[in-house]
């Protein structure tokens, strides 16, 4: 029977609905557009992007899983990564097409039948011998865009797979692994390009942001993000200068901006009203700032960057001349503030240096800061004038005035260098008006060292010993009201927070602890209102999706990350804890 023929034969109630469905098949089958992305966090049918949505907001308008139901809520199943490669689990996964699209450690990435949880296929990327990474042998997630999944990998490539076979389709170096750079960060796709940063800022990298055409790979712009490199353009497939980064010889002392970090490890988000792209900065190199005097731009800060060309529109340093690794990378989420009977086009940013920044996302103006953790001792407050810290003085002393010229003056700095928040990304729910941040109360000995840059070998220049503030608990999620900055609920936990957050119209957040909980806590009023063992730390971020008229929600486990590799007395308080590798999914039971 002809297409025809069938739609002839249904009454006129029924053709509507016929349609439909023939649309959305054909839809289905098309691959993710632009527009699909750019619609992510309006349609619940699917996550296509890193944030679920580019502005980075972590919110669903689901309201099937509410603050009443969830006590229902079961495992509809739980997919095993298998094998000995377990470490860390920080990804997001992504939904599309009946799909699940989730990368593990080690550079892989599986794809699992939504439905059942079966195994549809899986990448292994052939990692070298030597790779450098940093912080475990993490990735946090991949990108949809037509018919393929693209993900970063730990020896530094760009790979883009067949959404239905798992076939290379295009494979692309960022760059030299053996110089220190890799790549752990979800890219995200604007504008039918993938945008990606670099990993490596403890090894003397430059910190750059790369576009390229997301079907073929080929570049189409760079923009290094240490001052005095030139960015550039490519035409007809050739490189052409694209303007100098800030103003050479400013900010660095000699050549230390050649070698001056500031990778771009955690990706970006994108703001289509402003129309640009949001990525922060990692830490100055080496990490004994009395080498590099100066602010050291554009390290530790939030950057603007122009999706079309690769320009720098504005930037805000958080933490100028860092020398408590504190770096700019966290996520800047872009969110309409009501203030004072306005609102603000804004962005919020949750530092590792401690401070809840909220800025005008079209200028990076500051509009506030405001302590999210119980201590800062490296400065007394964010001057509103200037948006610069009033420092105390509390910097790891100069190993050239020791006595034996080898050991600066050790200092106990607050926050800890693994940040008062680290990677984990936060949420914003539109309903409370509320972003919910997970952080960490820890400090730690700090102290300087002579150092000298090597290709390929670490450049800290620094010694460190982690140590938690509190005897009861480390992290702690907390609900900030961006307009006034007070703290309006937290939940204490004895391990660190590590995982992402989600949040929902059903008055639900959602995160995870390394004890293996995922955990949901009244969006309102922090009180939880279910929890789940899920066998190994929950260090992911979870997402929701409907599917076949039911609410899913969908969270990766396996513990992991910087914390048992750097955290000090910290690590040895969670070295009870093992490893895992999985993905488990949930919906409501049905009686």
């Amino acid at each position: 029977m002809t297409d025809s023929a069938f739609a002839c034969r249904l009454p006129l109630s029924r053709l509507g609905a016929a349609l439909a469905l023939l649309l959305a098949g054909a839809s289905a089958g098309a691959g993710v557009t632009d527009q699909d992305i750019a619609n992510d966090a309006q349609t619940p049918g699917d996550v296509l992007s890193w944030g679920m949505g580019l502005q980075g907001q972590r919110y669903s308008p689901l309201t099937r899983i509410n603050a009443d139901t969830v006590k229902d809520l079961v495992p509809a199943w739980s997919f095993s990564y298998g094998g000995e490669k377990q470490r860390g689990q920080e990804a997001q996964p992504l939904i599309y097409n009946g799909k699940i699209f989730v990368t593990a450690s080690y550079s892989r990435l599986f794809a699992v039948d939504a439905h059942t949880g079966a195994k549809l296929w899986q990448y292994d990327h052939r990692l070298p011998d030597g790779i450098l990474p940093c912080c475990d042998v993490v990735n946090r997630g991949a990108a949809l865009y037509d018919n393929l999944v693209i993900f970063s990998t730990l020896d530094a490539q760009l790979v883009a797979l067949d959404q239905d076979t798992g076939k290379v389709v295009w494979k692309e170096k960022l760059d030299d692994y053996k110089e220190g750079y890799s790549n752990t960060a979800a890219p995200i796709i604007v504008k039918g390009k993938v945008i990606t940063g670099v990993s490596g800022g403890e090894f003397g990298v430059v910190g750059r942001v790369d576009a390229r055409d997301a079907k073929t790979g080929k570049l189409v712009w760079t923009r290094p993000v240490l001052e005095g490199y030139m960015g550039y353009m490519v035409k007809d497939g050739q490189k052409v200068e694209n303007g100098v980064t800030g103003t050479p010889g400013t900010s660095w002392a000699g050549d230390m901006w050649k070698t001056g970090g500031g990778a771009t490890w955690l990706g970006g988000y994108y703001d289509a009203e402003t129309n640009l792209v949001f990525i922060g900065t990692g830490n100055p190199a080496p990490w004994n700032s009395h080498l590099r005097p100066g602010d050291n731009l554009y390290t530790a800060s939030t950057l603007a960057i122009d999706p079309d060309t690769g320009t720098i529109k504005w930037h805000y340093q958080s933490t100028p001349n860092d020398s408590w690794d504190f770096d700019g990378v966290n996520e800047f989420v872009s969110f309409d503030l009501k203030k004072d009977g306005k609102v603000i086009k804004a962005g919020a940013k949750a530092d590792r240096n401690g401070y809840f920044y909220v800025l005008d996302r079209t200028n990076g103006q500051l509009i506030s800061a405001s302590p999210f953790v119980t201590k800062q001792t490296w400065t007394s407050g964010i001057d509103p004038k200037t948006g610069r810290p009033i420092e105390t003085g509390n910097r790891p002393g100069d190993p050239t005035k020791a006595a034996d010229g080898k050991k600066g003056e050790s200092v106990f700095a607050v926050p800890g260098f693994l940040g008062a928040k680290n990677w984990m990304p936060m949420a914003y729910n539109r309903d409370t008006g509320l972003f919910y941040v997970p952080a960490n109360e820890w400090g730690m000995d700090i102290w300087n060292e002579p150092i000298a840059y090597k290709k390929g070998a670490a450049y800290l220049g620094a010694g460190f010993t982690i140590k938690p503030l509190y005897e009861d608990y480390i992290g702690a999620l907390r609900a900030v009201d961006p307009a006034t900055g007070k703290i309006v609920w937290e939940y204490k936990n004895p391990a660190p927070l590590w995982g992402g957050v989600l949040t929902t119209a059903g008055n639900l957040v959602f995160t995870g602890t390394p004890e293996g909980f995922l955990k949901a806590f009244d969006a309102r009023t922090g009180k939880e209102v279910w929890k789940f063992q899920t066998g190994s730390g929950v260090v992911g971020c979870p997402v929701t999706w409907e599917m076949d008229g039911e609410q899913y929600i969908a969270v990766p486990s396996g513990w992991g990350g910087a914390v048992p590799l750097w955290g000090g007395e910290v690590a040895k308080r969670v070295n009870y804890l093992n490893q895992g590798g999985s993905l488990w999914v949930f919906k409501l039971h049905k009686a």
